[in-house]
């Protein structure tokens, strides 16, 4: 949906007799593209001296007012003639205006370039018809009178509320030369067809946009969009943002309509989704600290009705490009729409599922419900597997219901991503394996860049999947599916690396993760292990066992006194003491490996006899114990 709501609501002081003029000059032309007037610019672009600068701001009015043809076209005259460089956000823009006509194979080229890395749509597109959880069945709502449509909601029992352009009366909008929106609700009937249509009074429809209403369960309170009447400046020109508000239904009035207090005059808040239980409200944002254009957030709103503080949703769910139209389900599933993430042109609806108290990696809910323009404002039932989404596929603005069955192809499988537990941070590389009940393995995979596993599962079933990583505890997530073979998706496997979890376990200066215990001494030309020492390394083997995947290097080394031989034979004789003294405390010989390095490896000056104090040879006598696995 880039014709509303995209970026911030832009006005200058030059009014609509600008565009009244027989020909524009070439400032009030870049005035208008400033003022992000862009179907009123395109005229006076279309005139100009076809150079980089022009080409590329004509692309853009075509491509913010959903002329992916005539964008892609333009693009790609400025790309071939001046040759756009691969970090230029116009290139990401090309790609999706080219697969907006379905251009996949030369979308592919562009966005490989802005992306730095391999871009194929087709395969993606056949991963996806095998992986998404869904198959829909799409058709426009029967929405005779409505003129650019969108942004449907549940209001109460039996209706529905959503935003329109059909007001003629309002003022026009700079961007497309459509009325602001307004809020209406309705019914629609069992033929699928918006009856009943009343705009929203005066206490919520003013002369400005007002779109993307949400409600409580009982429908007496409601969250909705609004641009803001106070503008700020933005270099020449005026730019007003768009605020969240919220209404109260007092005795059948909408009142108290204020906006949130997290607001800004500085930057968007918008696309508000209420939770079920009405505690937590999710919306889009630019504010500071966005990962991208805009991002998805979260927000407590407590019995008061009082806001806390937003929180951004991370990485998982927000690119650097536009995260937006979020809705949470009854079942606390997030849908929302996204260009940053890959997909079939414009913004995608993707899914994440809430798991261990984060939502996890999206996934595409793929074609039909996706298509290669604007689809958003995904709304379902997930009890009655029906809902509706706005898309602009037709050339406009229009609501479509949906039904969704499971895909048979993904009815049963589980997927997920492995993460540090601590940093959140992805493991590309870690081993993931999938067990029976009876710890048989059944599959494995070493998952990739995105650190996403996926395996095929049969119903009415127990399993266990384990993530392993070099230098990390492993960790398993038992799980179940039902008689009627539930779909199981997105098991995070949180990781925790050793030296996180134990204060004992370091990494050196040169990158080892060791085992840090008191020094073991061992009696002059001796390699027995003294009791003392014993007592210590006691606290490895308890370690050892409290994590069984756990393997070790033993390593033992003495300093520079001594002919080399000597000292190389002694060290490998301590360390291979040591180990049987691990064995015999009950840890398995396989997990353990013995090597002396003799005076190879001293850790300071002290490379020859006669050149240090005792003390200073004495740092480099010592055991160390790597941590292997």
């Amino acid at each position: 949906m880039k014709k509303y709501i995209l970026a911030a609501l832009v006005f200058g002081s030059m009014g609509t007799t600008l565009f009244s003029q027989s020909k524009l000059s070439l400032k009030k032309t870049n005035q208008l593209y400033e003022m992000r007037s862009y179907a009123a610019a395109i005229e006076g672009f279309e005139a100009e001296e076809r150079n980089a600068e022009n080409l590329e701001k004509l692309g853009d009015c075509y491509y913010y007012t959903g002329q992916v043809k005539k964008a892609a076209s333009t693009y790609g005259e400025l790309n071939d003639t001046y040759v756009v460089e691969p970090d230029d956000d116009v290139l990401f823009r090309y790609g999706q205006a080219l697969k907006g006509i379905e251009k996949y194979d030369e979308a592919d080229k562009i966005l490989a370039a802005y992306f730095g890395k391999n871009h194929n749509s087709f395969a993606f597109m056949e991963e996806v018809r095998k992986t998404t959880p869904h198959v829909f069945e799409v058709s426009p709502l029967n929405n005779a009178n409505g003129k650019e449509d969108f942004g449907l909601s549940f209001f109460g029992k039996d209706r529905v509320a959503f935003a329109s352009a059909r007001n003629t009366d309002n003022p026009i909008y700079l961007w497309n030369n459509a009325p602001y929106l307004d809020l209406y609700n309705g019914i629609i009937n069992e033929q699928n067809e918006l009856t009943d249509v009343v705009p929203f009074p005066k206490e919520i429809n003013t002369n400005s946009h007002e779109s993307n209403a949400t409600f409580n369960h009982d429908g007496t309170k409601m969250y909705f969009n609004r641009t803001n009447k106070k503008r700020l400046k933005e270099g020449d020109v005026k730019v007003a943002n768009i605020k969240i508000y919220q209404a109260d239904l007092v005795e059948g009035v909408w009142t108290n309509v204020r906006p949130l207090a997290f607001t800004s005059d500085s930057y968007n808040t918008e696309h508000p989704t209420l939770s079920k239980d009405g505690s937590m409200l999710y919306f889009a944002s630019d504010m500071p600290g966005s990962l991208g254009s805009f991002d998805i957030y979260k927000v407590p709103i407590m019995e008061d009705g009082i806001t806390g503080v937003p929180v951004n949703l991370g990485p998982l769910v927000n690119t650097e490009q536009r995260e937006q139209f979020p809705f949470i389900s009854d079942n606390n599933t997030l849908y929302f729409s996204s260009d940053g993430h890959q997909g079939f042109g414009g913004l995608d609806v993707f899914r994440s599922s809430h798991v261990n108290g984060t939502f996890a990696n999206p996934i595409n809910l793929g074609a039909p419900l996706n298509s290669p323009l604007d689809d958003f404002n995904y709304v379902v039932k997930e009890n009655a597997a029906t809902g509706f989404v706005s898309s602009n596929r037709s050339g406009e603005d229009k609501i479509y219901t949906l039904k969704r069955e499971d895909n048979f192809l993904t009815k049963y499988l589980v997927t997920g991503i492995v993460q540090d537990k601590n940093s959140l941070a992805l493991l590309p590389g870690s081993l993931v394996t999938l067990f029976d009940e009876n710890k048989k393995v059944l599959q494995d995979t070493i998952v990739k860049e995105d650190a996403t596993y996926l395996f095929k599962i049969e119903p009415n079933k127990k399993y266990t999947v384990r993530g392993t990583r070099k230098l990390y505890i492993p960790f398993d997530v038992d799980f179940s599916t039902d008689k009627r073979g539930k779909i199981i998706h997105n098991i995070l496997l949180n990781l925790e690396s050793y030296k996180d979890a134990e204060d004992r376990i370091t990494e050196n200066t040169r990158g080892d993760v060791q085992v840090n215990l008191e020094r073991i001494y061992f009696d002059f030309n001796k390699w027995n292990i003294r009791e003392d020492a014993a007592v210590i390394l006691g606290t490895l083997v308890g370690i050892m066992k409290k994590y069984p995947e756990m393997e070790i290097e033993v390593a033992s080394h003495t300093d520079a006194r001594g002919s080399n031989d000597y000292n190389l034979s002694l060290s490998k004789k301590r360390a291979a003491s040591t180990l049987e003294f691990l064995v015999s405390q009950g840890i398995d010989r396989n997990r353990l490996r013995s090597i002396g390095y003799g005076e190879e490896q001293p850790l300071n000056r002290c490379v020859r006899e006669g050149i240090c104090t005792d003390d200073e040879y004495d740092i480099n006598r010592r055991s160390e114990f790597t941590i292997l696995k």
